[in-house]
C-alpha cells in the first residue's frame, strides 16, 4: 500500500491487490533531487525528472535526516535564498543583514541585542562580565551575573534559592539556562511545582520554561514551552508541522504551590494541573513525530528575551515571576513493562550555565 498526503490534506491511498511472494526488501543508497547518470533504474520507472527548488525537512519513519550534514555526497547544489530579513526588523534604525541561512542586525552605537534592542553604556563601570544599562545621560545601571551583587557586582553571592522577577523596564529577563536536554525527541514528560509572585502581572503572559528553535519566525520551528496565560497553564509544542497548543482550567490562587504534569509520546501531548478534573491532551498537526532542538534549556525567560524571537505559540509577553522546581522524567519501555528514568531534577540550585537577575539587583552606577 502507498499513502501519499501534501499540505495537510487528506492521504491518497493505493493498494496493490496483486500479492506476490513477499520477501524482505533491502534498499541501497537514497537520492534526493535527482539520481546519478551512473545508477540504473527499473524500466516501469518511466522518466524521471530533477527536482527544482528547496527542500527544508525529510523524515523517514521515525527518523529526521539533516539534509546537509548527513549527505555522502552531492553535484551542483546551490543555498536556497531565504528573505530573513523580511520577517526580521531590527529595532533602535539597526539593519538587518542575512545569508542563506541565519541573520543578524548590525546596530546602530550604544545599542547590541540581536535585535538591537537593548540600549548600552559608552562607558561601563559594571565589573565581573555584568551588563551595563544607561538610566539617562548621568546614571547608569549594573546588572548582576549569576554569583555577583553590589553597587558594581564586584561582591560574590551564594543563591541558594532564586526568584524570578520577569522582565523589566530595560527589556531583560531573569532566567537560568541549562545544557540541552538529551532524549526528548520522542517522549517525555515534565513535573513542575511553582509559586507566583504576589501580582497581576504574574498570571497574564509569562514564559516558564522554553527549549527550541529561536529566530527563525516560521511555523515549522521545532520547540517546546510552557507558561501562563490569563490565569491557566499553557503547554505547546511544535514537531515541525504545526503547533499544538493545551490550556489548564484557570489556576486555583487559594494554593501557595502549584503543580503541574506534562508529556509527549510521538505526536501525542497531555497536560494535567492539579485539581483539574481530568487530562487534557492533543495530537500535533501534520505527519511529523520528532522534536529536534539542540538549543539550551531555559527556564523564566532567556538571554535575549523579546517575543519576535520566539517561534510562533511560544511568544509570551514576559518572564516568570515567582518560584519554580522541575523534574524531567524520561519513559523507558522495556519488555511490556513501563519504567522510569530520572535524567535530570531542577531545583534551580545546580549551578547553572547563565544567570541573570534583575529589579532587586538594579543599583544606581
Amino acid at each position: 500500500m502507498i499513502e501519499v498526503t501534501a499540505d495537510g490534506k487528506p492521504p491518497i491511498l493505493k493498494k496493490d491487490t496483486e500479492l506476490s511472494h513477499v520477501s524482505q526488501v533491502h534498499f541501497e543508497s537514497m537520492y534526493l533531487g535527482h539520481i546519478p547518470e551512473d545508477v540504473k533504474i527499473h524500466k516501469n520507472a518511466g522518466h524521471i525528472y530533477g527536482f527544482n527548488g528547496c527542500i527544508q525537512e525529510l523524515q523517514v519513519n521515525n527518523k529526521e535526516f539533516f539534509i546537509i550534514d548527513e549527505a555522502l555526497r552531492g553535484k551542483n547544489i546551490e543555498n536556497c535564498h531565504v528573505p530573513w530579513c523580511a520577517r526580521h526588523l531590527c529595532h533602535n534604525n539597526g539593519t538587518c543583514i542575512s545569508d542563506s541561512e541565519n541573520w543578524f542586525c548590525e546596530c546602530p552605537r550604544l545599542y547590541s541585542g540581536r535585535m538591537c534592542q537593548f540600549a548600552t553604556c559608552e562607558n561601563s563601570p559594571c565589573g565581573n562580565g555584568a551588563t551595563c544599562v544607561p538610566k539617562s545621560r548621568t546614571d547608569s545601571l549594573c546588572l548582576c551575573p549569576y554569583g555577583r551583587s553590589g553597587l558594581l557586582c564586584t561582591e560574590a553571592v551564594n543563591i541558594t534559592q532564586p526568584r524570578f522577577s520577569g522582565t523589566d523596564a530595560f527589556g531583560y529577563t531573569s532566567f537560568l539556562a541549562y545544557s540541552r536536554i538529551p532524549d526528548i525527541g520522542f517522549d517525555y514528560e515534565f513535573h513542575l511545582k511553582f509559586q507566583l509572585a504576589n501580582n497581576h502581572s504574574a498570571l497574564q503572559n509569562n514564559l516558564i520554561f522554553f527549549t527550541g528553535q529561536k529566530g527563525h519566525g516560521s511555523d515549522s520551528d521545532d520547540f517546546l514551552a510552557v507558561g501562563l496565560r490569563e490565569g491557566s497553564v499553557v503547554y505547546t509544542y511544535n514537531l515541525g508541522a504545526g503547533t499544538a497548543s493545551i490550556s489548564s482550567d484557570p489556576l486555583d490562587l487559594s494554593l501557595g504551590i502549584h503543580t503541574v504534569r506534562l508529556g509527549r509520546f510521538f505526536q501525542m501531548g497531555w497536560l494535567k494541573v492539579k485539581h483539574d478534573h481530568k487530562n487534557k491532551s492533543i495530537v500535533s498537526p501534520g505527519r511529523l513525530v520528532g522534536l529536534n532542538i539542540v538549543s539550551q534549556f531555559y527556564v523564566g525567560g532567556y538571554s535575549e528575551y523579546i517575543p519576535d524571537l520566539l517561534p510562533h505559540g511560544a511568544d509570551f509577553k514576559n518572564g516568570f515571576q515567582g518560584k519554580s522546581w522541575i523534574v524531567f522524567t524520561l519513559y523507558l519501555p522495556v519488555s511490556n513493562l513501563e519504567t522510569t528514568k530520572t535524567l535530570m531534577s531542577i531545583h534551580l540550585v545546580p549551578k547553572p550555565e547563565i544567570w541573570v537577575a534583575f529589579e532587586s539587583d538594579l543599583i544606581k552606577a
